[in-house]
């Protein structure tokens, strides 16, 4: 019998040496760290057949190194030790694909015990390979359909895909409802080519396609002057039967017209990947109908406040400025009296769309609530925010309302920004401000207004 490679990880010396002891009578070669950080460096080496580790810890937690282990290609087996044990976290130890669980205080031959039989079964799933890979599969399939996230899971998908096709090129994207392609991430080919592909890729993107190969003759249309293609794969993802991302990837030696696709394999996590994809999807528009207002379509107040917290901390980060507009419609109470609450309805409609052709994309819109709105500029300076708060003001001041409704009327604007750090350091006080900023032009009406003007005449 081999001897097996153990890794010890508990941040509390006793422990340490109890299992080095333990272990080291069995026979097995025990390394022992005391934090979570250098295991999980030690696991990447690789030569690890069993990580025995305590599940609260300074720093890295005995999760995250489960975590980091699920990762590997040849992933060890993981044992979790706690001295807080509940129903909840063992199910959630077992679920994460822990091998097995172990409550402090433990019997030693309760741990011997433990170790030996994950260490039997590594062994016999070592002697069969085609068994291995084909758990190692699942576990892929499994770890990728559980991901809710989208900005994990297609990155995740492609990286997943890429190994199963022995390399090559690749990317993943996403579609939006102006269906614009947002790439989330891209691996060995340029952003030119990519460009290329996603042009001349739609025809082929139809509903129940699964994965596809392109044959050599539909390769040919693709290819170009610059850049001809071997091969190219690809997955499209649905959901509520609209096409909302994929997966394309090309030139992988498995890839190739004379080579034999693993198509089991493929088809299995293609499977994994649409359903995680639906899933994601699902998720993502309960956070919208959760953070967007019904009548705009902006964002609410409820979701300002996390995106003014994380552009925050994003900036003190990277030592960026960005600025937050802060706007309230003039006298907007006399075209409710006047023309009545779907007239006013309608009008707020408008405004949100002389809005969004305002500002960037990368920038966020809020309905603040009634005829209040918000706008948080990235990367934006007190000069370029007054730019655009007069952009806003001018397109309001400019624009003839409810023409649609046989009802034309004007309206005006009173717009008020503030720049953070320059301004404020807190998102609150930066919101107080740029608010006092618009109150002090309602004096006028019609005007902008900065922090540095404040009570100014």
């Amino acid at each position: 019998m081999d001897q097996a490679t153990i890794l010890v990880v508990d941040d509390e010396l006793f422990f340490r040496q109890l299992y080095r002891d333990l272990l080291s009578e069995s026979g097995h070669k025990v390394e022992v760290y005391d934090n979570g950080e250098e295991a999980i460096s030690r696991m990447g080496v690789g030569d690890v057949d069993l990580v025995l580790t305590d599940m609260v810890m300074p720093g890295r937690c005995g999760l995250e190194v489960l975590r980091a282990a699920r990762t590997l290609a040849d992933p060890p087996e993981v044992i979790l030790v706690t001295g807080h044990a509940s129903l909840e976290s063992a199910i959630h130890a077992l679920k994460n694909g822990a091998r097995d669980y172990l409550v402090k205080p433990f019997n030693p031959e309760e741990l011997k015990h433990l170790v030996n039989t994950c260490l039997d079964q590594r062994r016999l799933l070592n002697e069969n390979v085609q068994l291995r890979q084909q758990i190692h599969l699942f576990q892929n399939g499994q770890s990728l359909s559980s991901l809710i996230e989208l900005d994990r899971l297609l990155p995740r998908a492609l990286e997943v895909f890429q190994r199963e096709l022995g390399g090559g090129y690749g990317f993943s994207f996403l579609v939006d409802d102006n269906n614009i392609y947002i790439l989330q991430g891209v691996i060995g080919i340029e952003r030119g080519h990519v460009d290329a592909i996603l042009r001349l890729l739609p025809p082929f993107l139809t509903k129940g396609s699964g994965f596809k190969c392109l044959t050599s003759e539909e390769l040919k249309l693709i290819s170009s002057e610059n850049r001809s293609f071997d091969s190219l794969c690809f997955l499209p993802l649905y959901s509520g039967g609209l096409l909302k991302g994929g997966l394309v990837l090309g030139d992988g030696p498995l890839a190739m017209l004379d080579q034999t696709l693993p198509y089991e394999r493929l088809h299995y996590l293609s499977e994994q990947i649409s359903l995680g994809f639906e899933n994601s999807s699902r998720y993502h528009d309960a956070q919208e109908l959760m953070y967007t207002d019904d009548l705009t379509g902006l964002y609410n107040y409820r979701y300002m406040q996390i995106a003014l917290n994380q552009e925050a901390r994003r900036s003190q980060r990277y030592g960026l400025n960005f600025s937050l507009i802060f706007l309230d419609l003039d006298r907007f109470k006399g075209i409710n009296d006047r023309y009545g609450h779907l007239a006013g309805s309608a009008a707020l409609q408008e405004i949100a769309g002389l809005l969004r052709g305002c500002v960037r994309e990368v920038d966020t819109l809020f309905r603040f609530g009634g005829d209040e709105f918000a706008a948080l500029l990235v990367e934006t300076d007190t000069s370029s925010a007054r730019v655009v708060a007069e952009r806003i003001r001018k397109s309001i001041a400019d624009h003839h309302f409810l023409q649609d409704r046989d009802q034309s009327c004007r309206l005006t604007t009173t717009v008020g920004y503030s720049t953070f750090p320059s301004d404020a350091l807190d998102c609150i006080d930066l919101l107080d401000l740029a608010d006092q900023a618009m109150y002090d032009g309602k004096r006028v009406r019609n005007v902008i207004r900065g922090v540095q003007e404040l009570g100014h005449e």
